[in-house]
């Protein structure tokens, strides 16, 4: 891993905003959030609504530059999905991953989500020079 490449990336989002975000987070991230904690012995350290660049995302793991997002109903027509896309493949040239997971998955496949961004943190990367 590159030294110091864990650092918090520039936002041009207001401390506000994600803080309104922690405050009103929905039942699914909140379950997420509480599961996602349990992998800091591994060393894994996520931050919740946490801003890059112009976004704010769901949860993201600087070190492992992975960031998770729990989608509900909205994302999956075709406006949302393709502004998700835009997002995604923008925060992919900020070097980040983006995994994402429908609530109805965090509700009833719990086990199953962790494993994949359990797998996700740990698979071999390269990141792109800063």
């Amino acid at each position: 891993m590159i030294s110091g490449y864990h650092k918090r990336p520039r936002t041009s989002v207001p401390t506000e905003v994600p803080r309104a975000l922690r405050k009103r987070m929905t039942p699914q991230e909140a379950k997420l959030w509480v599961a996602l904690r349990r992998l800091r012995p591994a060393g894994f350290t996520f931050r919740r609504q946490a801003p890059i660049g112009p976004y704010v995302v769901d949860f993201a793991c600087l070190k492992a530059r992975l960031v998770v997002e729990v989608d509900g109903a909205q994302h999956g027509f075709d406006a949302h999905l393709a502004r998700d896309g835009v997002r995604d493949a923008r925060l992919a040239e900020r070097g980040f991953l983006v995994a994402r997971f429908w609530n109805h998955q965090v509700d009833r496949e719990l086990a199953s989500v962790m494993d994949t961004i359990y797998a996700r943190l740990t698979e071999p990367r390269t990141f792109p020079s800063l």
